[in-house]
This record gives C-alpha cells, structure tokens and sequence, in this order.
C-alpha cells in the first residue's frame, strides 16, 4: 500500500491545527503509562494467568441420545390419567361391558353450539342420578401434534375432555376415556360422574 503525499494546502491546514494542541496534563499520564510501586514487595505483584487448557466447545454438555419425544395426542393424555373411579369399573368401562345410561351427540355441531349443550347435558345427567354417560364428537382428520397453527381438524375430539375437566363440568366428572369400539371407539368419549351427593 503505497503512502498518498499530503498537498501543499492540507499541509498547510494541519501545521495550523498542530499549533492548537497542547500537551496532555500530569493527572492523564498517570492512567497511561503503569506505574511501578516500589514499596511493593516483587511477590505481591500480580503474576501471569496460567494458560488455558484446552478444551472442545460443548464437551461438558449433558450427552443427548436420538430419542425423540412426540407430543402427546388427545388419546394419550386420556390413556395416562390417573383413575379416579373403581379400578374393577374402569377394566369394564375399557372392555365396554358398561352400558351408558345417556348419550349425546355433538358431531357436526360448532364449539358455540357444542359447549352449552354438553354442559347442559353433564349436569342434567347427574341431577338424574346416571353415573355412565357417553359423549359422541365424532372422529374428525388426524390429529397433527405439529401443526404449526389451530385448525379445525377434529376440533371437538380436542376440546371436549378440556372442556370437562373445566368448571363447572369439572365438579361433574370423575372419569373421561375413549369409548369402546362398540360404542363409537375414538369418535366417543365415556365421562363417569360423580354422584350428586359427595359419592363415589
């Protein structure tokens, strides 16, 4: 890189800033140029850093293994509850030797048409003693745990175990599970309830 020779006239203009400078005053010197105390005893003074070891990025890093972990659908979510009701009630109720004693049906409704109804329907159930009710929504599409937005892909399957786990239908329901295949298998839900006085 070769130098660019100043002009005569930016020679000129930098002689004249030169003349306005002044030197720097004793109290900015002294942060600098380091001053050595020699008062300090030589082994009190700071000494080199040891060297770094070296090291891989990221080698303290817990190991991670090539298991994935799929969010959990609906069904799923069901399946893992625990069971709040009889043990020997619920095998029957999966086995679908348990008759529900009402039942409504919610497919093709919208969610502001579904919502009223199945509260309606839950706690008149309980005010009329029944204890197995079954609940149809239909199966709608697959659900896709990784859709990136809410669609109305089986949107009831979806909401109606969050809407009965809500108040006031919370205060209902002992047991939500996927319905037998003889009672309309992923497209129903059985909802056990409690009873009206404080029972099992």
């Amino acid at each position: 890189m070769t130098r660019k020779r100043l002009r005569p006239e930016d020679m000129d203009l930098w002689t004249q800033v030169a003349r306005t400078t002044r030197p720097l005053p004793e109290t900015l010197k002294r942060y600098r140029e380091p001053t050595v105390d020699p008062a300090v005893p030589a082994e009190t003074k700071p000494s080199k850093r040891d060297p770094i070891a070296p090291f891989d990025i990221g080698h303290r890093a817990l190991a991670t293994t090539e298991t994935h972990v799929f969010p959990k659908t609906t069904a799923d979510r069901l399946h893992q509850a625990p069971v709040q009701m009889d043990a020997k009630a619920y095998q029957k109720l999966k086995r679908g030797k348990l008759a529900p004693e009402a039942r409504i049906d919610l497919h093709g409704k919208t969610l502001d048409q579904a919502h009223p109804a199945l509260t309606r329907f839950i706690l008149s159930s309980q005010s009329r003693g029944c204890r197995l009710v079954l609940v149809i929504t239909g199966k709608g599409s697959r659900e896709d745990p990784y859709d990136p937005m809410p669609r109305r892909r089986g949107v009831l399957k979806t909401q109606v175990p969050q809407w009965l786990r809500l108040p006031p239908l919370s205060g209902a329901v002992m047991q939500i599970s996927e319905a037998h295949i003889k009672h309309g298998g992923a497209g129903a839900y059985y909802v056990y309830l409690r009873r009206l006085r404080g029972g099992a």
